[in-house]
């Protein structure tokens, strides 16, 4: 059990996932006191008339951190990324620090990566959730292997994809459609209020790449950490050197 002295660490995933991607980081820090929160959709039930916009997860998260009763040191990853973004910028009262690896999406020049201007297309997004749900659990899985998921994080990321969450990927970034994201993006001075860490993974081609990530940084007056050669899911490829990164970064509070 934690006796109180190291602060909470709350990990927050994204698209299209489940906390299942956190396993090899959590077992790495051994961190006393950390939980993971799944979006509602993404591996977590949806509440009633839940609108699964970017706004909506905000305000989902807050809820979520108001009842920790302690400010807590929050991670995010991909659309978790996002979600911790907009705390940093809005609700700085709930947390001691935040971290995540989206920086660049938030840059007025990002443009968003091929599938995800799919899935903002009215009808060609609705065909792409629906092709995905027809692939066979192995092959679905098979694709998340080649895009850097360790087999058994795989197959538990593809259990949890189902109708609902096609429903919310559809509605968030819909939401979240240019020039959206540029708009939260002139916000981010405000996320100074707490210390922050923006995570660059080099080989992630889906988050607008390491300048925009380091002007963001320097927007929000953030640490910045450079993973080199990890891709999307660094805390997969290479929990240690991640866990050090956060590490270095807490340490530091």
């Amino acid at each position: 059990m934690p006796d109180g002295s190291e602060t909470r660490a709350v990990f927050v995933h994204g698209n299209p996932e489940t906390a299942a991607i956190w396993g090899p980081l959590l077992v790495e820090l051994q961190h006393p006191d950390a939980v993971t929160l799944s979006p509602p959709g993404f591996g977590a039930p949806t509440p009633d008339a839940f609108g699964a916009t970017a706004d909506d997860y905000a305000a989902w998260l807050a809820s979520e951190l108001e009842q920790q009763g302690r400010p807590v040191d929050l991670v995010g990853h991909d659309w978790g990324g996002g979600h911790v973004m907009r705390i940093a910028m809005e609700r700085p009262d709930l947390i001691r620090s935040w971290a995540m690896d989206i920086a660049g999406c938030f840059a007025p020049d990002y443009v968003w990566h091929d599938l995800a201007q799919v899935w903002q297309t009215p009808g060609a997004g609705e065909e792409a959730v629906a092709a995905m749900a027809k692939l066979p659990v192995v092959d679905r899985a098979s694709m998340f292997e080649s895009l850097g998921m360790t087999p058994d994080i795989a197959r538990a990321v593809t259990r949890a994809s189902d109708e609902t969450m096609g429903r919310c990927i559809l509605s968030l970034y819909r939401s979240a459609t240019q020039p959206a994201m540029a708009r939260l993006g002139e916000g981010l001075g405000a996320a100074a209020a707490r210390p922050g860490l923006v995570i660059i993974p080099t080989e992630d081609g889906y988050t607008g790449g390491e300048e925009r990530a380091r002007r963001s940084a320097g927007q929000a007056k953030a640490t910045v950490a450079v993973l080199p050669g990890l891709g999307h899911w660094w805390m997969i490829q290479d929990p240690a050197g991640a866990a050090a990164a956060l590490r270095r970064f807490w340490s530091s509070l």
